[in-house]
């Protein structure tokens, strides 16, 4: 069944200068799509965090050493609002996924829906959703790290800032860092409320002088100064 926002959402995509996304996703491993969401769109997903309803987890990453702040995964049913843009933008890089693998020797390619992608992790035993929503406040921070959670990983995910800096919060940049054989680099990410990040999961191909080599990619947050900032993220495989 079509619904009106699979329309709007489909409508907004075609706003977007998708040659452009992909030029940034080989050059840098990431590209920000501005305004991605409006305001009140981004205030009430906010305002669902302390609800417990909808939640399979909640993780407190001091626990775990995963920096300080804490988030939730979602269960299914995911909010529609998510649901939706999951399953719009995953067509778009799914032909993205699928020359980085080639590029990189992988065997895996991706097919055109996520729903027979999802399913594909079902069978594999990763049953569990992993769009998730996170929540920092004042001192708290995200280590470096991947988000895998199993055998299929699909190598693009999707974040999105749901509060104002300046505002909201100070503090509490989006951080990539890249890694290969001819050294590391670091890149802060500017992004305002309803701004979305396009990124690498876990690594990227890069041409070198003899084809193409691998680049491992990890994201994280720097500490937030002050205020309260809130996030959702949409990965596009399942956990185990």
């Amino acid at each position: 069944m079509t619904t009106s926002m699979d329309h709007d959402c489909e409508r907004q995509c075609q706003t977007y200068d998708w040659a452009r996304v992909e030029q940034d996703l080989d050059a840098r491993g990431h590209a920000v799509l501005r305004g991605f969401l409006a305001a009140g769109q981004c205030d009430g997903l906010a305002a669902l965090y302390p609800r417990e309803d909808i939640y399979r987890s909640r993780i407190v990453m001091g626990r775990h050493g995963f920096g300080r702040g804490e988030y939730k995964y979602f269960a299914y049913p995911l909010p529609p609002l998510l649901d939706q843009w999951r399953h719009t933008l995953y067509p778009r890089l799914a032909p993205i996924a699928n020359r980085w693998n080639q590029r990189l020797g992988v065997a895996e390619l991706y097919p055109d829906d996520l729903d027979t992608f999802l399913k594909r992790c079902h069978r594999a035993g990763q049953t569990r959703p992993t769009p998730l929503i996170l929540q920092y406040a004042e001192g708290d921070y995200n280590c470096l790290h991947q988000d895998l959670y199993g055998e299929h990983v699909f190598p693009l995910q999707v974040a999105v800032l749901l509060s104002e800096p300046g505002r909201d919060f100070t503090g509490g940049e989006f951080v990539m860092t890249e890694s290969g054989a001819h050294g590391q680099r670091a890149e802060v990410i500017a992004l305002r409320q309803g701004d979305a990040v396009i990124f690498t999961v876990n690594q990227r191909p890069a041409r070198g002088q003899r084809g193409f080599r691998r680049l491992a990619m990890r994201h994280g947050v720097s500490r937030v100064r002050s205020g309260r900032r809130h996030t959702v993220g949409l990965i596009f495989h399942d956990a185990r």
